[in-house]
């Protein structure tokens, strides 16, 4: 079967190797990123914003629509209804879910033990570290941070901020916060279902500080990450409140370290996406039907809220 990247990058991956080096099930797939086989491809999946027209759809071919960011950062796709048969993307309820990260406990997990494996919260000197550079965010989190750090010692690394730490050393910057910062802000740049990214993940939990979460709901949270390994935002009335807690966190290195109990329990696994792609190509029959609309599903009612919608939202009444 072949898949069609379209527009694909110089950093995609052609041919079969993909297939055979994670030991897919199913290998008999090869990719191309030639967009002059459209008409022979089984399979396209369009990554991000660009799009042929649908008028090139042959009928039994399966177009996939995949995205990593939210729907405030993608493309309309008002006018692809049922042409789309497949969705790739951080959502639970996509056809081919690709999250950022999948955590799973090890088989013989049944509770989380009583202590960590070490003290996270020894000779740790600051409060909290956030490492930004969209100023701008449609969710308004640099609002909420001004706010928060009128109550609790934040530094604000990047354009935003007044600290710095070039991304060229992220290792260093990643070590600093380690050896310096118990708290870590995982802000997304939009309150969306199931966005949970690279900086929940990447900058919160496989670093050793305490993630503080604010993007998808807290329900989403729950279903993917480690149990008892973050703190969310939606869980207090506003900054003030927030802060307080986080106060009262810092003052107790049991309370705090119990945060990290989590850590040794499980895993981060790869996904391999592409092994579930080119099984479905092979299964393509079972999974034709196509999304009636999927701009609606994508940015519809109820997929992202405002921040005057979200349970903290009543504080901005008395400092706007």
């Amino acid at each position: 079967k072949k898949l069609l990247v379209y527009n694909g990058g110089r950093n995609t991956l052609t041919g079969d190797k993909i297939f055979r080096e994670n030991q897919c099930g199913v290998q008999k797939c090869t990719i191309t990123t030639n967009n002059k086989e459209l008409a022979t491809a089984d399979a396209v999946l369009f990554q991000g914003s660009s799009f042929p027209s649908k008028k090139l759809k042959k009928p039994e071919q399966i177009w996939v629509w995949s995205t990593l960011e939210s729907p405030h950062h993608s493309r309309g796709l008002a006018g692809y209804k049922e042409v789309i048969n497949w969705t790739a993307t951080y959502r639970r309820d996509s056809t081919l879910v690709s999250p950022y990260e999948r955590f799973v406990p090890f088989k013989n997990f049944t509770k989380l033990p009583d202590a960590p494996p070490k003290d996270y919260a020894a000779g740790k000197t600051e409060k909290v570290a956030w490492f930004v550079s969209n100023c701008n965010a449609q969710n308004g989190r640099l609002k909420y941070v001004k706010e928060l750090s009128k109550y609790i010692g934040v530094h604000i690394y990047g354009p935003c901020g007044t600290h710095s730490c070039p991304r060229s050393k992220s290792k260093q910057c990643f070590d600093m916060l380690n050896k310096k910062y118990k708290f870590y802000l995982a802000f997304e740049n939009s309150n969306c279902r199931d966005y949970i990214t690279e900086k929940f993940y990447w900058n919160g939990l496989w670093n050793d500080v305490l993630p503080i979460a604010m993007g998808a709901a807290p329900e989403d949270y729950q279903v993917v990450a480690p149990p008892h390994s973050y703190i969310h935002v939606d869980e207090f009335n506003g900054p003030a409140a927030l802060a307080q807690y986080l106060h009262k966190v810092d003052r107790n290195d049991t309370l705090y370290n119990s945060y990290f109990r989590w850590k040794g329990t499980g895993e981060f696994l790869n996904t391999k996406f592409m092994c579930r792609m080119c099984r479905m190509m092979h299964e393509a029959d079972h999974h034709r039907s196509s999304i009636s609309n999927v701009d609606d599903w994508w940015r519809g009612k109820g997929v992202c809220v405002t921040p005057s919608r979200q349970p903290w939202a009543t504080w901005r009444d008395h400092h706007d």
